[in-house]
């Protein structure tokens, strides 16, 4: 079994000399507000159960076109549905 160092390889001193404008963020795409607004913090909730895929036919300009996420907010709106008719 192959342990880990504890001796880092990081130049911290480096690392804690930089200005953040010296950082490249170029990969990591800015949080907008809206964005933060629509974010779900799982911590501590029970996992999400694993899905299983379905075919419906919908009308796109009711769902699909409101962007990324439309399946989720689709299932969210069928399960939030279901809890209220049950008998």
């Amino acid at each position: 079994m192959k342990t880990v160092s504890s001796n880092s390889q990081t130049d911290w001193e480096r690392v804690d000399s930089l200005k953040d404008k010296d950082i490249d963020l170029s990969d990591c795409p800015e949080v907008t507000p809206e964005m933060f607004a629509k974010a779900v913090v799982r911590c501590g909730l029970k996992p999400i159960e694993s899905k299983k895929q379905v075919t419906l036919c919908l009308d796109a300009d009711r769902f699909k076109a409101q962007g990324p996420g439309y399946q989720t907010r689709i299932n969210e709106l069928l399960r939030e549905f279901m809890k209220a008719n049950q008998s």
